[in-house]
């Protein structure tokens, strides 16, 4: 797990250190344990490096790293799970390895099998390899778009990094707000990461699943993954259809926690990050296989004293199940204007519903104890169900509907974005210029387009354009971030390929059914969690209380913030309707979690453009 980062320049021009040394200094903070640099041999190719050393910390390990003899060199920042079966098979081939890394089975692999390497692992990754002898680069971002990978291009150059401000500061290029981004985020702040645009006109984001070659400075974009093309079939029994979840599971947990530094979890008491706390414990009873951390038993808790989305006594009962004492983080009213309100903004590096102060902080805490790896349980929600489905909220509706067309229908979109932005003018909290005559059009999403299986409801299609294109690829930024914001690796049990797939493929009544959602996971789990845990029902995100701090702390912050004059926030926004909302709000403390997701993007947005527009 590490920053990556790298520079070309088109016109055969040398790369100064100093600008990849600038670039590779912005993404400090994602391997603060050391850094890299190499260059080609016209040196007009640089990449950069810091690593944050997780597999084989040595300096076995260390990147830019350069095959044996010197034809390729890797730039890569995730974890290939699998590398150890990987490893033995490329063995068997006659490859001699110098480390116990797994950069270099993943440099091995791209010799032996080339692209073909991608469907062979297991894992999260970005990765950039170039070729010394073909003069040719090759990106490639994994499955689902867990570890981020950005790039710019202009005549003069090609550069990629780990993080949007990276691109943004570095400055080798020209960069500027793309307006028509800016008004699709405020109005759906999920209708952006699944897609290639980016807040900025002239950065564009890898998406998940693809990859892209930089051959005589055209740039090549391709999709080499697509998750429906993969499902596999299923046990005709529903209690076979359990026991292959469960060993789907545990080896998905067993395979995360091979690690040569401690590991631990975020634990909030939910049945995700319970579950995967439970069976790290139920793996170790098991017995450890080779390279597991055995120092494991970590658990950190972020508690909200006095909030409605305090989950402390179940994450105290999840915690005694696994033998864990866990560490625990109170999150207070003081916490919403510490010091670092705007490191928290910034490191976040984008638009969001909320400000993402407690895994900021619950990250912090993790760095502070020297646990630098945490299995968390993000992708549950999105792939089996666990927000309000029909008939429970009109807005979730309105919001997914384009998931029951089988292909993007760009008048179908329209009409969705339609009812989506006079629903929100209704509640008063549509504040874009232009009002409803000038609604923003969506961008083409990643998997959107996917043909899905004939015989699937409008469940299953909603959770895939869930997974792959709308909520979790802006879920999974967000945490990217925040926990590399503290040099922290955050591994992901429920989103194997393998569990995805099959968890995909299973009909709709094994996942939501009779008001309880992931149904086959919680079938999976009896007798191996809490059962209180494994039955409930209540559903918190891991959410800072922003209607406590909005309706307290952050009025007067808002109140200041909305004093700025920022010219290219006031050409998208009708200030004035905006400042005496939130104003009526405030005064009145009658902030809640619908006009925070409504309101609190274009907070977020001012506050961004005022430090780059």
């Amino acid at each position: 797990m590490c920053g990556i980062a790298g520079i070309v320049n088109l016109r055969g021009n040398p790369v100064d250190l100093a600008e990849v040394s600038r670039l590779t200094s912005l993404i400090a903070h994602r391997g603060p344990f050391g850094e890299g640099t190499w260059f080609n041999t016209r040196r007009n190719l640089a990449f950069g490096h810091r690593r944050l050393a997780i597999i084989d910390p040595t300096d076995g390990g260390r990147q830019p790293m350069a095959s044996g003899e010197g034809r390729h060199v890797i730039l890569y920042n995730g974890e290939i799970y699998n590398f150890l079966e990987l490893r033995r098979e490329l063995e068997a081939k006659g490859v001699v390895f110098h480390s116990q890394s797994d950069t270099e089975v993943i440099l091995a692999a791209w010799q032996a099998w080339g692209e073909d390497m991608l469907p062979r692992f297991n894992g999260m990754w970005a990765l950039a390899i170039y070729d010394t002898v073909t003069d040719e680069l090759f990106l490639a971002r994994d499955r689902f778009g867990i570890k981020p990978l950005l790039y710019a291009l202009s005549s003069e150059r090609f550069v990629f990094a780990s993080e949007l401000r990276a691109l943004v500061r570095c400055d080798l290029m020209e960069t500027s707000i793309d307006t028509e981004v800016a008004r699709r985020l405020l109005l759906d702040p999920f209708g952006i990461e699944g897609s290639e645009r980016t807040l900025f006109r002239q950065v564009r984001r890898v998406q998940g699943g693809h990859c892209v070659w930089l051959r005589q400075g055209r740039v090549e974009v391709r999709r080499w993954w697509r998750t429906v093309d993969h499902l596999p079939e299923i046990p005709a029994g529903e209690a076979d259809r359990v026991v292959r979840f469960r060993e789907l599971f545990h080896d998905s947990v067993a395979l995360r926690m091979r690690s040569d530094v401690p590991i631990g979890t975020c634990l909030s008491g939910g049945f995700d990050s319970s579950a995967v706390i439970c069976a790290m414990a139920t793996h170790e009873k098991a017995g450890m296989g080779p390279r597991d951390s055995t120092t494991w038993r970590h658990a950190f808790v972020a508690t909200f004293p006095g909030s409605i989305n305090d989950e402390r006594p179940m994450a105290e009962e999840a915690a005694a199940w696994a033998e864990v004492k866990p560490t625990f983080l109170e999150i207070g009213r003081d916490d919403a204007l510490n010091d670092d309100l705007d490191r928290i903004l910034d490191d976040n590096d984008d638009v969001y519903i909320s400000l993402p102060s407690a895994p900021w902080l619950i990250y912090r805490e993790l760095r502070r104890q020297n646990v630098t790896v945490s299995l968390d349980g993000h992708g549950a929600d999105e792939l089996m169900g666990a927000y309000m489905q029909e008939g429970q909220s009109a807005a979730f509706r309105i919001r997914n509907a384009a998931a029951a067309l089988t292909s993007r229908s760009p008048l179908a979109q329209r009409g969705v974005d339609f009812l989506r932005a006079q629903m929100i003018k209704r509640q008063g909290h549509y504040f874009l210029r232009g009002g409803l005559s000038d609604i923003p059009a969506a961008f083409p999403l990643v998997a959107e387009d996917d043909e899905l299986p004939r015989e699937w409801g409008a469940l299953n299609r909603r959770l895939y354009r869930m997974f792959h294109s709308t909520t979790l690829p802006t879920i999974l930024r967000n945490f990217d971030r925040l926990s590399m914001a503290h040099g922290i690796e955050v591994r992901m049990p429920f989103m194997d390929w393998r569990l995805v797939t099959y968890t995909m493929a299973l009909p709709e009544t094994s996942k939501s059914a009779d008001g309880i959602t992931k149904v086959v996971a919680r079938q999976a789990m009896v007798n191996l969690m809490p059962e209180s845990i494994r039955t409930g029902r209540r559903k918190v995100g891991f959410n800072s209380p922003m209607p406590e701090w909005l309706n307290g702390p952050l009025g007067g912050w808002t109140t200041e913030l909305l004093k700025q004059r920022v010219p290219a926030f006031a050409d998208l926004v009708d200030e004035a309707q905006l400042r005496a909302t939130v104003d009526r709000l405030t005064t009145s403390q009658s902030w809640d979690w619908v006009t925070v997701g409504r309101i609190w993007p274009y907070l977020n947005m001012k506050w961004l453009l005022a430090r780059y527009a």
